[in-house]
């Protein structure tokens, strides 16, 4: 009798995991990064909500704290073969840009209504467009320039809104943008002879030593429901990442890519909820620009059978 209530639990997941891999890749996928960008809203929201109070060198820092408490059993596994390698001239690089994206990133989703900040974050896409072609000497044709340009064009419409002066932040977050296209660079670039861990392991050790000293100068003690927040952004972060990675292989990069825009949507509903905050017809402008490049660009590049490259995902 025991084993029978044993196997009932058992049975009935084996069940939902048969169905789940009998859904199309490109279902399964979309499925992966829909939930990817509920986690990376959340995290975004929870930098927000720490640095109202918190110094945002001190917020990443806690951050890569926790997020490196949570990898590293899969760390330990692999030491220290993990750290095994030629270019550690490239992980400081891929480190160092990481570092600068993740900085003037978290600043304008401080100071930021928070569908700007995400919206601003897209044009990480066409900075990795621009980058492929001057670093990896990537050909592109007439399309795609005709796109980032488009893209681009939507960006400066983000930044001058009714012809006001720049916003500083908005500056920042379009820098962590290029910054963040670069890492992708960077990331392209290292895969090809690094493995996935030594990567992970890199960033997870040399992030927290360099912001570590800097946090610890500024440092403001957090209270306990600022603990609890800090908890709760280790697991959105490392969950965002592991569902972004699953849709990945899941389902087919342009198919999949798509869906990452969905962020938008549940930025504006925190923002509007948690914040207070309404993003303005100027900002959904230039993010419709944007997307709509974007999306041209992935579509175009799918019928062509060509991976539109790394475009999406966090630091």
């Amino acid at each position: 009798m025991n084993e029978q209530n044993d196997q009932g639990p058992m049975a009935a997941a084996s069940g939902l995991v048969a169905r789940w891999s009998a859904l199309p890749g490109n279902l399964r996928g979309g499925l992966w990064m829909v939930l990817a960008g509920v986690f990376f809203s959340t995290m975004a929201a929870l930098v927000k909500a720490l640095g109202q109070r918190l110094p945002v060198v001190e917020v990443l820092f806690l951050r890569q704290v926790a997020m490196t408490i949570m990898v590293a059993p899969a760390v330990a596994r692999g030491f220290p073969e993990a750290l095994v390698t030629r270019k550690f001239g490239w992980h400081l690089a891929r480190v160092a840009l990481a570092l600068a994206a993740m900085l003037c990133g978290f600043t304008a989703i401080v100071h930021l209504p928070l569908a700007d900040a995400t919206a601003i974050s897209f044009a990480r896409a066409l900075f990795v467009t621009l980058f492929a072609i001057l670093i990896l000497e990537e050909t592109v044709g007439r399309h795609r320039w005709a796109a980032m340009i488009v893209g681009f064009l939507g960006v400066l419409v983000m930044l001058r809104p009714s012809g006001a002066a720049v916003d500083h932040y908005a500056l920042l977050a379009v820098t962590g943008a290029a910054a963040a296209g670069l890492v992708m660079i960077l990331i392209r670039k290292l895969s090809r002879t690094e493995r996935p861990l030594t990567i992970l392991t890199y960033q997870a050790v040399l992030v927290g030593i360099a912001t570590a000293a800097p946090a610890l100068f500024v440092w403001v003690q957090p209270t306990l429901e600022e603990w609890l927040l800090v908890a709760g952004l280790g697991v959105a972060s490392v969950a965002g990442q592991s569902c972004n990675i699953r849709a990945y292989r899941a389902g087919e990069a342009a198919a999949v890519a798509a869906l990452d825009y969905t962020r938008l949507i549940y930025a504006a509903i925190i923002g509007v909820v948690v914040f207070g905050e309404w993003p303005s017809l100027v900002t959904l402008g230039g993010a419709a620009i944007i997307i709509g490049a974007s999306l041209y660009t992935l579509l175009r590049e799918s019928r062509l059978g060509r991976s539109p490259g790394p475009g999406s995902g966090a630091a």
